[in-house]
């Protein structure tokens, strides 16, 4: 299976500003990884590990300082006016906040008209009928496309938002959090549906959670972040079975069951300095000396499995 997405020694930094002071913050610090044509590829994480930024980069929303983002094995910072374009209609993304993710004064068929009229020479009707086709793909009835996206609710502006990023025939879709904002009854249902649409389009899928529950659901291949570093990568079955990273252990611990007996969670908070050594070796209770004066490169654990890990 060759890879669709590549991204390699990635670094992207951000610069926050205060009176009399400035700072760069590492918001992801040399990514490397590759998710194949066909699978979903998850990324999961705490609050604020750089999964977001990650995607936008992906998505040429945020700047990267150095690295490569390679798409069909081209990189995307060497897109000319026309190659931008048609990636941007092959890679498409589902936003984490159905609310603010849709335009409240386009009516829902405008919404995803809009994506043909501008990258397509189909005809008016040609359009409608796609339209019509992709509203009930994702559960709704074809009268909803007279309405505005107020008069719907958020597992229904998900479908919406789903919709509109299919209705081009992406080959990648990118979905930040696209059901953390929603009822857990309601999250069940788009992931059901994510499930079957991916299956019918043929879709590679880079999903981003923080949480694990439903990336051991969806998921063929997970990666761990934390402070923009990834920590460990393998199939779902190896993550959740054979989890080797002390971060890994506790992210997985933090998951609800009712056979649980004992507990072990993240201790102290998110070191403001970055340490020079592993990044989790200030809240990681296995931490020796070693692990605060060098970062300790991947192990390999098998083909499909590595770990950032002195242990």
């Amino acid at each position: 299976m060759n890879n669709l997405l590549e991204i390699k020694n990635l670094y992207i930094e951000y610069k926050t500003t205060k009176i009399n002071e400035s700072k760069i913050v590492k918001a992801v610090n040399a990514i490397s990884l590759s998710v194949k044509q066909g699978e979903t590829y998850a990324i999961a994480g705490e609050s604020g590990c750089g999964k977001s930024t990650l995607a936008k980069a992906v998505m040429k929303l945020v700047p990267s300082k150095s690295g490569e983002i390679l798409y069909m094995g081209k990189n995307i910072n060497d897109f000319d006016k026309q190659e931008l374009k048609e990636y941007r209609k092959n890679v498409q993304m589902v936003f984490q906040n159905p609310y603010s993710s849709l335009n409240p004064k386009m009516k829902i068929k405008h919404i995803l008209s809009e994506p043909l009229e501008i990258n397509t020479d189909l005809s008016k009707e040609e359009i409608l009928n796609k339209v019509e086709k992709i509203i009930e793909k994702v559960g709704l009835d074809k009268s909803s496309l007279e309405l505005y996206p107020h008069e719907f609710s958020g597992g229904q502006r998900q479908r919406i938002a789903i919709a509109r990023a299919l209705i081009l025939e992406p080959k990648l879709i990118i979905a930040d959090e696209p059901v953390s904002a929603l009822d857990a009854s309601i999250q069940a249902q788009i992931l059901n549906m994510l499930n079957d649409l991916k299956r019918e389009f043929n879709l590679t899928m880079v999903f981003i959670s923080h949480d694990l529950s439903v990336i051991k659901f969806l998921a063929d291949r997970v990666g761990i972040m934390y402070l923009g570093e990834l920590m460990e990568e393998g199939t779902t079955d190896e993550i959740f079975n054979c989890p080797s990273h002390p971060y890994t252990k506790v992210l997985l611990n933090s998951v609800p069951r009712f056979d649980k007996k004992t507990e072990e969670f993240l201790q102290g908070d998110i070191p403001v300095e970055l340490p020079s050594g592993c990044k989790f070796s200030s809240r990681c209770k296995h931490s020796a000396d070693t692990c605060d004066l060098k970062c300790p490169e991947f192990t390999q654990l098998s083909d499909t499995h590595r770990v950032r890990c002195a242990l």
